[in-house]
């Protein structure tokens, strides 16, 4: 017999569920994927507020532009890998100003400021790019635990971004979750495999230009092609039941 107390439990459970599932729904539709997702054509004006607009684009790359410009006039470390810290910590004032979100840019400020400090502590210009060799095999290394796991990172974002929950069972879906999942495993070892024959033959200012060229733009390709991808099988304005019987 149930009594009061289990009945209690259990409607906390769906609860705690139900909270779980918005909160992820929400970080999904906030991801770069999550924003392009919901356009009925693929714009660029979309794609451009996908990778933050003109400050997100900003503050990606002026950091970078700014060691790159530094190093190579210079050539002095500290002065190079210091600078873009101190743009970092003025693009977070900017942001508390205008009292607009700081995660982002908080977070973009402490991976500078921890490849300054590695930079600083082995005297080598070449280590402030270490933090975004460890960060781009973690991108793969997480897609690929995700496609063993039969869960397709892309896959995951989109179903949570949409609420389709049913969309593993799709197989037209499921496909293209693992081909997007794939692209996105695969972009982080293009990167890798320009940067780290120029880390380990300290060649520091065409590693900066390099990551610069790999960055932002091999980004927004990249979304570019999940986006197409993606509405190839998903038909957004609809509900998922009825996406997934168009597809079949």
């Amino acid at each position: 017999m149930t009594g009061p107390r289990s009945e209690d439990s259990g409607a906390d459970d769906a609860a705690a569920r139900d909270a779980m599932s918005e909160a992820l729904t929400q970080a999904a539709r906030r991801s770069a994927v999550g924003r392009v997702i919901p356009g009925q054509e693929p714009t660029g004006a979309a794609l451009w507020a996908a990778v933050g607009g003109v400050r997100g684009i900003v503050e990606s790359i002026l950091p970078g532009l700014l060691f790159l410009v530094l190093f190579t006039v210079t050539g002095e470390v500290a002065v190079s890998v210091l600078a873009p810290v101190v743009i970092a910590v003025i693009f977070i004032g900017i942001r508390l100003v205008r009292r607009e979100p700081l995660g982002s840019a908080i977070a973009g400020a402490f991976g500078i400021a921890l490849s300054a400090g590695i930079a600083l502590f082995t005297g080598e210009a070449r280590d402030n790019f270490v933090v975004g060799f460890f960060i781009n095999g973690g991108i793969t290394l997480a897609m690929v635990v995700s496609l063993v796991a039969r869960w397709p990172f892309i896959g995951a974002i989109v179903g949570f971004a949409v609420g389709d929950r049913e969309w593993r069972a799709d197989k037209a879906k499921f496909r293209v979750a693992v081909v997007a999942t794939l692209i996105w495993a695969t972009f982080p070892l293009v990167r890798l495999a320009v940067e780290l024959p120029l880390y380990f033959t300290d060649q520091t200012s065409a590693l900066a230009t390099a990551k610069l060229l790999l960055g932002v733009p091999l980004y927004a390709i990249v979304l570019w092609i999940t986006w197409l991808l993606v509405r190839s099988v998903w038909s957004f304005g609809m509900s998922p039941s009825d996406s997934s019987e168009e597809t079949r």
